[in-house]
């Protein structure tokens, strides 16, 4: 990754304390340069989407604002209709097996459990999509050359 690069970084939560939390936590990493856009809501970030980021970070029930508001599988689904390309880590307070396995199966590129070890992972998952990144435009090249 270009060291000059700023990441584009969407956070997507309803909970106002944990996504400052996140921005916060994101700010201080000395070792990636980020560019950091917060959202309460999936129809927030959706309307911003157009900016392009590098990665979205998006809470799995987005609800705790507006009732109505689109969840994050439905908000995960818009962003991939809008370009599949966009690693999306999902975000959640449930340690269930069927919202991983949901998830997953909607595209997002990870699920993390929002716990005391939630921050530690998503710092280790965000150099790793730009690791695999670069491994499949590798793989692509190779393979346009067979």
């Amino acid at each position: 990754m270009n060291s000059n690069h700023k990441i584009t970084l969407f956070l997507v939560d309803d909970d106002a304390v944990y996504l400052k939390m996140l921005e916060n936590d994101f700010i201080q990493q000395p070792d990636l340069d980020f560019n950091i856009e917060t959202f309460s809501t999936g129809e927030l970030c959706i309307e911003s989407i157009s900016h392009n980021p590098d990665v979205i970070i998006l809470d799995y029930q987005l609800d705790g604002i507006e009732k109505n508001a689109m969840n994050g599988i439905e908000t995960l689904n818009k962003i991939k209709n809008y370009n599949p390309e966009i690693p999306v880590i999902m975000l959640s307070a449930q340690d269930k097996i069927e919202v991983a396995v949901n998830c997953m199966h909607h595209k997002a590129f990870d699920y993390v459990v929002k716990s005391e070890t939630a921050f530690l992972r998503l710092r280790k998952i965000i150099p790793a999509i730009f690791h695999y990144k670069k491994l499949e435009k590798e793989l692509r090249w190779y393979m346009d050359r067979m």
